[in-house]
């Protein structure tokens, strides 16, 4: 259902070293580039990330309400995800834990401060 999720940054390079160090687990890479924006993602045909200087050249600003859900295969791989996160220079804005019976998430905020969260369903 969703093709790509863009985000700001106010530096590429760093964007796209956090997010392909990040997400490498998950299958994720630089998989097409230009001169302002970056998708990542395990190819064409599956949901991306795009991280982006904005068009208009203005500071990106983080949504209010705005946050990136990526799933996890375990609850242990939520805490070593979120702990990468963390370790890349991420900030915490939840550590891993149950949020409801169902759901287990580790939150955080990425170096230019949008908010993301590894999760496990179930």
């Amino acid at each position: 259902m969703i093709g790509y999720v863009t985000i700001g940054t106010t530096d590429m390079s760093k964007a796209k070293a956090f997010y392909s160090a990040l997400l490498e687990p998950l299958g994720g890479k630089v998989i097409m580039e230009m001169d302002r924006i970056a998708f990542i993602g395990s190819g064409m045909d599956k949901p991306m990330l795009a991280v982006c200087i904005p068009y208009d050249e203005n500071d990106p600003k983080p949504g209010n309400g705005t946050m990136l859900a990526f799933p996890a295969d375990t609850r242990e791989d939520v805490d070593k995800l979120y702990a990468s996160a963390i370790a890349l220079g991420a900030t915490d804005e939840g550590a891993p834990g149950e949020r409801m019976p169902t759901f287990y998430g580790g939150y955080f905020r990425d170096l230019d401060g949008n908010k993301a969260v590894f999760y496990k369903m179930g």
